[in-house]
């Protein structure tokens, strides 16, 4: 499955692009994980799934879902997410009983959208739910990391998705602050974070990421048809992007 969401997002993206600058946590890092990240799109599940499967191959990869969500699409249950009723008490229950048992192993990433529903990636504050400062409490071995997720369209047909992981906090540190404190410190990591990332988006500058996936260029049928014909009847290699190197527009 996560060969497929790959392919997916190579068929819908241009390309998902990650900052020179983001760490992700190391995969042999010695204990559990807990990546927690704002919720732009629906992409966003695609987007973790690839994330998860490139760096974490090794580990047990798992997420909450909205239950209701998680009824409509099935598949992802195949794939480690796990029901959570978002809107009630016996929810928020259900999702601290689960967070403890998947953390109680140091193989183990569980990947959050934290602000539990769609949110736009401007809107300030990004009002994280409290549950995940809660997992400190529960799993104190556990590192917390920032997942900036954004998406924007730059010069080609398809938008470009991107990812950017800021820097961790040991789960022992951030259980040693007050729980209302312990929300706030996770919302300016992520906050800072996404502000990081946005300015590299800002920039429409390529060579400040790596490309995790690329996807496909050009436009595609009759027009990218005729380029190509233009191209090799004027001896040059056909290349479909909106923009070559030069930055000046392919014909």
């Amino acid at each position: 499955m996560e060969a497929w969401f790959e392919r997916y997002l190579h068929r819908h993206f241009d390309a998902l692009r990650m900052p020179l600058w983001s760490e992700p946590p190391a995969p042999n890092h010695p204990g559990p994980l807990v990546i927690y990240c704002n919720h732009p799109a629906w992409w966003d599940a695609a987007v973790v799934i690839v994330l998860s499967g490139r760096l974490y191959p090794q580990r047990e990869n798992r997420a909450p879902f909205d239950a209701a969500m998680l009824a409509r699409y099935r598949v992802f249950e195949r794939i480690g997410a796990f029901g959570v009723d978002l809107d009630s008490p016996r929810g928020a229950a259900q999702f601290l009983a689960a967070a403890r048992a998947i953390l109680a192993r140091a193989d183990t990433a569980l990947w959050i959208t934290a602000q539990g529903r769609f949110v736009d990636v401007r809107v300030r504050p990004l009002g994280l739910r409290p549950g995940v400062a809660r997992l400190a409490e529960l799993a104190p071995d556990t590192l917390f990391v920032p997942l900036a997720l954004e998406y924007a369209f730059w010069d080609e047909r398809g938008a470009e998705a991107f990812a950017a992981f800021g820097p961790g906090i040991p789960g022992a540190e951030l259980a040693a602050l007050p729980r209302a404190d312990r929300l706030a410190r996770l919302e300016a990591d992520l906050t800072a974070t996404l502000d990081r990332l946005s300015a590299d988006v800002i920039s429409r500058e390529p060579e400040r990421f790596r490309a995790l996936v690329a996807g496909r260029k050009g436009v595609g049928g009759v027009y990218d048809l005729w380029r190509r014909l233009a191209a090799r009847l004027a001896g040059r290699r056909f290349d479909p992007a909106h923009h070559v190197g030069d930055g000046q527009p392919g014909r």
